[in-house]
């Protein structure tokens, strides 16, 4: 009313127009080609391919070119699902990757399953992965002794609470941060890759190795899908992209570009990697062994074997701090359409980050590490991912023949979402198929779980007032405003 009186009789200056659009709150698109690319690669590039590349010879019976056939394979299809994404992400630029597309294509219920599940099993992911880098860093002090369970739990929540922090203080750090690290993980894989070729030449037995590469068993279909499950494992985080399209700098090019390059660029350090250790190791010695680049290194570069366990560390670390960050904006994308409390989709009046989000899924996380127990569970959520994939390319489908006229600055050949679709369906099915288990019972049953909270609080709407004043107290706890549609930021 104050505002209304001041305003009687003043001209209009155009000025104040823009003043007030300046004024108004979005997530600012600070991130770039080269940030976009470390996350994409920051997201596939974790412990795998250092510590156990084992799965995919070992379901190959040993046999050196079907497993370089399958890793190969494995990559294509991820390039494929991320072509597919990157439609999805030009089109319609918004945070939280599948749950955005998934609500756009196929309605609010199979989008809130989508976050409810997520929910759940990324910060147990993440947890598992705090952990894992816990472990790697404290070894090194205690020799032979394993670390304390006490000491590898504190400092995997120091880790996941300062990642958690710097993602909800500026987006350019995080992202320099990523960049870094993906940096530094890719020098050690250089290191690796480099190093088999160098030595290839020199090794006839291992020229040997790679021109009978088919000499050997050839393993059966059932075999052969276990093996493309591992590699397919390996190359997971292909989709993180998409969760940060709404600040990417130029999306609709940006985004296939940035896709473009990642993936391919994973595929063939992936290869070179593992041409590395088929060069060193036989294939018996690469399935018995627990840390492959570490027995790599012992044999190649003893004096200075100690990098690759500090590389193992960085790429976990770098891993972690990507999926901290897609994870906050997935809550945040959740909360902006009334998926979850209001309070996680505002952002800081400073940083215009989304700081509450990350304080959720931070949260969230750094309970799983207490009972780290429970993160075994998430094994039998593995199907869970590879069921939102299946449904995103299905969005991308419906989309196609419902809004042909949504503008698209970048088309995938549309025979590729229908494999995808295909691909999903088939790995969701398989393991619940081949090897049944209770747990998979219980995770169906958690899933379908989602439709006693969505009934009441999303379709009746359900509100207690009661949560207003909490919402209230902590929005100016945290310096938090609602973020408001515009093109301007005053964080810019």
């Amino acid at each position: 009313k104050n505002r209304k009186k001041m305003g009687k009789g003043k001209s209009h200056d155009p000025k104040d127009g823009k003043r007030k659009e300046k004024a108004k709150m979005h997530l600012k698109r600070n991130i770039g080609y080269v940030d976009g690319v470390s996350f994409i690669i920051g997201s596939i590039v974790g412990a795998g391919i250092f510590v156990s590349p084992t799965g995919v010879l070992k379901h190959s019976l040993l046999n050196v070119g079907v497993a370089l056939t399958i890793w190969t394979a494995s990559g294509l299809v991820s390039l494929m699902g991320s072509l597919c994404y990157a439609e999805l992400g030009t089109a319609l630029p918004f945070s939280g990757g599948e749950y955005s597309h998934i609500k756009r294509g196929l309605g609010s219920l199979p989008a809130f399953v989508f976050i409810w599940t997520s929910t759940f099993t990324k910060p147990a992911s993440n947890a598992a992965r705090a952990l894992l880098f816990a472990e790697y860093a404290a070894q090194p002090f205690y020799g032979i002794c394993p670390a304390p369970e006490v000491l590898k739990k504190c400092l995997a929540l120091a880790v996941l609470w300062s990642l958690g922090i710097l993602n909800g203080c500026s987006v350019k750090m995080a992202a320099w941060v990523q960049t870094v690290f993906t940096l530094l993980k890719m020098m050690a894989l250089s290191v690796i890759a480099i190093g088999g070729i160098v030595l290839i030449g020199g090794r006839k037995e291992s020229l040997a190795r790679f021109e009978d590469a088919f000499s050997s068993e050839i393993p059966n279909a059932s075999q052969i899908a276990e093996a493309f499950f591992q590699g397919l494992y390996a190359y997971g985080g292909w989709w993180s992209l998409n969760y940060m399209a709404e600040e990417m700098k130029n999306p609709s090019r940006n985004i296939p570009l940035t896709v473009m390059t990642a993936v391919p660029a994973v595929i063939v350090f992936y290869l070179l990697v593992n041409i590395s250790y088929l060069t060193v190791l036989t294939p018996k010695e690469i399935v018995s062994s627990v840390a492959v680049a570490v027995t790599w290194a012992d044999r190649v570069i003893p004096s200075v074997a100690w990098i690759i366990p500090l590389s193992v560390a960085v790429s976990i670390f770098g891993a972690l701090n990507s999926s901290m960050f897609t994870l906050g904006r997935l809550s945040y994308a959740g909360s902006q359409s009334g998926h979850l409390p209001v309070l996680i989709s505002m952002l800081n009046v400073h940083s215009c980050t989304p700081a509450p989000a990350m304080i959720f899924s931070t949260t969230i996380a750094s309970i799983f590490i207490i009972p780290s127990d429970l993160i075994t569970l998430t094994n039998y959520f593995g199907f869970s991912a590879w069921l939102m994939i299946g449904l995103t390319c299905a969005s991308l489908i419906v989309l196609r023949y419902r809004e042909p006229h949504l503008h698209r600055p970048y088309k995938v050949f549309l025979p590729v979402p229908f494999v995808m679709v295909a691909m999903s369906s088939f790995l969701v099915l398989a393991p619940i198929v081949w090897s049944p288990n209770l747990q998979y019972v219980y995770a169906f049953l958690f899933m379908l779980g989602s439709l006693i909270v969505y009934l009441p609080f999303i379709h009746f709407k359900l509100h207690f007032a009661f949560l207003d004043k909490i919402t209230c107290h902590l929005q100016l706890l945290l310096e938090v405003s609602p973020a408001d549609e515009s093109t301007e930021s005053k964080c810019e």
